[in-house]
């Protein structure tokens, strides 16, 4: 008799993001995102992060101040770097998901849309009453991109032990 407490594959692949998510070494907020096929198929994944060759040591990871010196102008959000971090055919994306952390930018949303990927599922929306987000959803929606937030009770709490010993 199969398990009965596996993981549905929305929450899979949501906890794939996440886990992506503790690859940034962003102080304040970590986004991760899972780009997936229409087959279940995992494409690409990202984190927010620095720029490849920027110094994360000499990176401004601050929120406030001068704009030159926050993180704002120069941090890859996750989305961007999920799709950038892509190594096969962009055609693959077409029909495809993303599975992310936080509700997308208006930027990404562009991007998101532009690749031809068709549906988003958040975890958060945080940022909902943002100029930013509500053009995000004006995007998605004009453009027959389908967002949904992972319903609460698929919002599970999971631990993973990496105790060699445990497995």
């Amino acid at each position: 008799m199969k398990r009965n407490d596996y993981l549905i594959w929305d929450e899979y692949f949501m906890a794939i993001a996440l886990l992506s998510s503790k690859r940034s070494k962003d102080p304040s907020t970590q986004v991760g995102a899972c780009i997936v096929s229409s087959d279940n198929r995992i494409l690409s994944i990202g984190y927010n992060g620095a720029p490849n060759g920027y110094d994360d040591d000499i990176f401004p990871w601050g929120k406030d101040g001068n704009k030159l010196e926050t993180k704002y102008l120069y941090v890859v959000h996750a989305e961007r770097n999920a799709i950038l971090n892509y190594r096969g055919i962009k055609k693959d994306f077409e029909g495809s998901k993303i599975y992310v952390a936080l509700f997308p930018c208006n930027e990404c949303a562009k991007e998101i849309i532009q690749s031809g990927i068709k549906e988003v599922i958040y975890l958060s929306d945080k940022h909902s009453d943002t100029e930013e987000t509500i053009a995000s959803k004006r995007l998605f929606n004009e453009c027959g991109v389908n967002y949904r937030q992972l319903p609460k009770e698929n919002q599970k709490s999971l631990i993973i032990n990496m105790n060699q010993d445990e497995v």
